[in-house]
């Protein structure tokens, strides 16, 4: 009978950068046009915003929240370690990465390469062909070594079909082939945060997407792109996320093929929640605090059906899209009853979403 240890985590962008550039998607969206007066001026922000602003524009707080995600990090790979699993599944979003207009699959399992190289520091977009600046001050041609579980990805594909989920699934990356980081960004820095010490992530991994973006997807380019559009909204949006409800499902699914299985398997969300960019409450500048508060005492409680009933509307009006991650791990983890503990709850106004981690024990 396989096991299962559930985590959560973040895959938060900022974190890889270095800490002087941790408030630069902030600046960004100041920099928007669109954006009223009265957001663009610190001194009208919330008072807590400003304190974490300070004097030197974030540079002290990206220093703290540093410490506090690293932090978390470390204990994460010290319960995954303890666990040794035979493989571990990431539920992460694909940001109009691999999956754009030829084929954006609402949920796709990748079966990579036994031996995997990443070089996530090569080709930096901003930079043209200049490697990108990040947290370590490692050079461009710096690779890191991950592994992939072909048979794995394979097995459980086939139990999600067997057990009546129209499970995709890919071998190969797409429109990132032949790139230094082949796998999406909320893959890449999960691994690259789970190895912040650098002693090499000897855990076969299985990449499962979820399209958290949906109707936004495209608009945004999986970012900020949608606040500097200057065209109308299209008539009829594209089609929409997963549902929480269906994620959830899949989750449980999941959960049961795995219990199936003989497999020991690390099943792990990698998202922040509330991301400021894409909730209208705060004016696209302060992420949805209130709502984030309310999933997590629900979450606390292990109140799976709060999270189930949480309709996409509500979703995507909290800034919410990448949650979705963290509702296929909910469903698997109220399938098996699992109790969540809440290793840390790290709440910021300036880097652009509140972060969790959690872990969970089976029953």
């Amino acid at each position: 009978m396989g096991e299962i240890l559930g985590l959560g985590v973040t895959h938060v962008p900022l974190l890889a950068g270095q800490d002087q550039d941790m408030a630069r998607i902030l600046r960004r969206i100041l920099a928007d046009p669109g954006l009223p007066e009265s957001l663009r001026r610190p001194e009208s922000w919330p008072e807590a915003m400003q304190k974490e602003w300070g004097a030197d524009e974030g540079l002290s707080a990206a220093r703290r929240h540093r410490e506090a995600l690293v932090r978390e990090f470390r204990k994460a790979r010290r319960t995954l370690d303890n666990f040794a699993p035979d493989v571990v599944v990431v539920w992460g979003d694909d940001q109009y990465e691999n999956f754009r207009e030829d084929i954006i699959p609402p949920f796709c399992i990748l079966g990579l390469d036994d031996d995997f190289d990443l070089q996530p520091w090569k080709n930096g977009a901003q930079n043209g062909n200049q490697p990108r600046a990040n947290g370590w001050g490692e050079p461009g041609d710096w690779t890191m070594r991950i592994h992939g579980h072909r048979d794995g990805a394979k097995q459980l594909t086939t139990g999600l079909l067997r057990s009546g989920v129209a499970m995709p699934y890919a071998y190969k990356p797409l429109h990132l082939a032949g790139h230094g980081a082949a796998l999406g960004h909320a893959f890449t820095n999960t691994l690259l945060f789970l190895d912040c010490d650098r002693r090499g992530f000897a855990h076969p991994v299985v990449p499962f997407h979820v399209n958290c973006y949906g109707s936004m997807v495209m608009r945004s380019a999986g970012a900020v792109a949608h606040l500097f559009k200057t065209e109308p909204e299209p008539s009829l949006p594209d089609p929409p996320a997963p549902t929480p409800a269906l994620c959830m499902s899949v989750g449980a699914a999941l959960a049961r093929v795995i219990q199936a299985s003989d497999y020991r398997v690390v099943v792990m969300a990698s998202s922040s929640w509330s991301h400021c960019f894409l909730s209208p409450v705060g004016g696209w500048v302060i992420p949805d605090h209130v709502a984030d508060r309310e999933m997590l005492a629900a979450l606390r409680r292990a109140d799976w059906d709060a999270w189930r009933n949480r309709s996409l509307e509500q979703i995507e009006r909290a800034g919410h899209h990448e949650l979705l991650n963290w509702m296929v791990l909910a469903g698997a983890m109220a399938e098996l009853h699992a109790k969540p503990v809440i290793d840390d709850w790290v709440e910021t106004y300036i880097f652009q979403s509140d972060k969790c981690f959690a872990s969970f024990a089976a029953n």
